[in-house]
Order: structure tokens, then C-alpha cells, then sequence
């Protein structure tokens, strides 16, 4: 981490971030933790979070979850976080797979975000992409009827992976016939622009849960 993070990582984590495999077992006291009751949106794999900040901001009415392994990215993000004077905005370090399962309640999230996950592009390493059948019916199972799941990625063979995967988990129903516009509100990242220079075509995906 640079000085700055650092500094950050140990003046607000204590407020805003909890580590996975720390946390208490059964499901996270979020309106505890976020002081009130709202809506909760989990966004996987933040980043340095400069699309996490920027939409936490718009959306002052969701409790707003980041979930990331890369402890340089959350303490960015925390910065972040003061500089906008976020409030709605709360940091886990750890697995999202140990998260859904363990700690978040079955129906409770009014959101799901992945945006631009690890595409792994050489074809022997596709089995440690995230977007996998058994991954999305998880998150799928987290999802209150009707919340979203919206995932992103510029790599054209993930995202005819992410399409396939999605389609075929039967408590999810496409918005769209196949891929979702790119909305005006995700902000375009130095990632996503630089992926523009270089020809890959960023593609969106939004699908919803369908009552059971």
C-alpha cells in the first residue's frame, strides 16, 4: 500500500471494513452496522473503487456492500470514500463465495454488481473465472424477486460465457434479448477506456430473480 492507503486503512477501517473469515458465524447485522434500514446492493470485486465510490454517491438510498480481496484496492477506496463523504458505504475483505453463503440471508439483496471480474483469458485458467454455474445460483438465491444481477466484462469470450451461465440458471430472467445497453450511470473507468484503445468492446449483461 502507499502511505496515503495505509494511513487510511488505519484511520476508517475499523468504522467501515470487516474481514470475511473473521466475521461471526450466521448472517451480517447490516442495519447495525450501516446505522438504518435500506436496501442492500453487493458489489464483487471493487477494485480500486473508483466505479464503487461514484455509484455509491448516486444511490444515497441503498446501503451500499463492496466485497474485495485486495487490501491496496479497499483502502484506495476508502479514500475515495472520504473525499466523497460517503455514508453508505461499508468494506469486506474476503471470499464472495464465503460471503454469500455464510452471511448473507437467502432473499435479502435488493442488487448484485460484477463488473470487469478477472477474465482469465487463456482457456486452461476459464475454471478460475467467478462467473460459473454453481457461483450464480448462489448469488441468485440471495437475490430478493425482481432485484438484479449486473455484470460487465470486455472480454467478448467471457461474455458469451456469462450470458450462457445466466441463461441457464432457471430463478434468473433476462431483461433484455440478449445484451443490456450500457448504461449512462456506470461510470466509464481508466480500465474500461483503456480496454476501448486497445478494441475490446465492453459488453453489459442485466438479468433479474424471477418469483419461485
Amino acid at each position: 500500500m502507499t502511505v496515503g492507503q495505509g494511513k487510511a486503512w488505519d484511520r476508517r477501517w475499523d468504522e467501515l471494513g470487516k474481514q470475511v473469515p473473521q466475521l461471526p458465524p450466521g448472517p451480517i447485522d447490516l442495519d447495525s452496522w450501516f446505522g438504518r434500514s435500506a436496501p442492500v446492493l453487493l458489489e464483487i470485486g471493487s477494485g480500486m473503487g473508483e466505479t464503487t465510490s461514484q455509484l455509491a454517491k448516486a444511490a444515497p438510498e441503498l446501503n451500499y456492500l463492496a466485497v474485495e480481496v485486495y487490501q491496496p484496492g479497499l483502502a484506495q477506496l476508502m479514500l475515495r470514500a472520504e473525499a466523497l463523504e460517503l455514508t453508505n458505504l461499508r468494506l469486506l475483505r474476503g471470499d464472495a463465495v464465503v460471503l454469500l453463503g455464510e452471511h448473507i440471508p437467502v432473499g435479502s439483496l435488493a442488487g448484485v454488481r460484477i463488473f470487469f471480474p478477472d477474465p482469465w483469458p487463456k482457456k486452461k485458467h476459464h475454471k478460475r473465472r467467478l462467473v460459473q454455474p454453481e457461483f450464480i445460483a448462489l448469488v441468485a438465491s440471495r437475490l430478493a424477486p425482481g432485484a438484479t444481477i449486473h455484470l460487465a466484462t470486455d472480454w467478448e469470450n467471457y461474455a458469451e460465457q456469462m450470458l450462457e451461465v445466466l441463461s441457464a440458471e432457471p430463478t434468473l430472467r433476462n431483461r433484455y434479448d440478449d445484451w443490456a445497453p450500457r448504461p449512462d450511470w456506470r461510470p466509464v473507468t481508466k480500465f474500461e477506456s483503456r480496454a476501448r484503445e486497445e478494441g475490446r468492446i465492453s459488453r453489459d449483461l442485466i438479468f433479474e430473480r424471477v418469483n419461485d
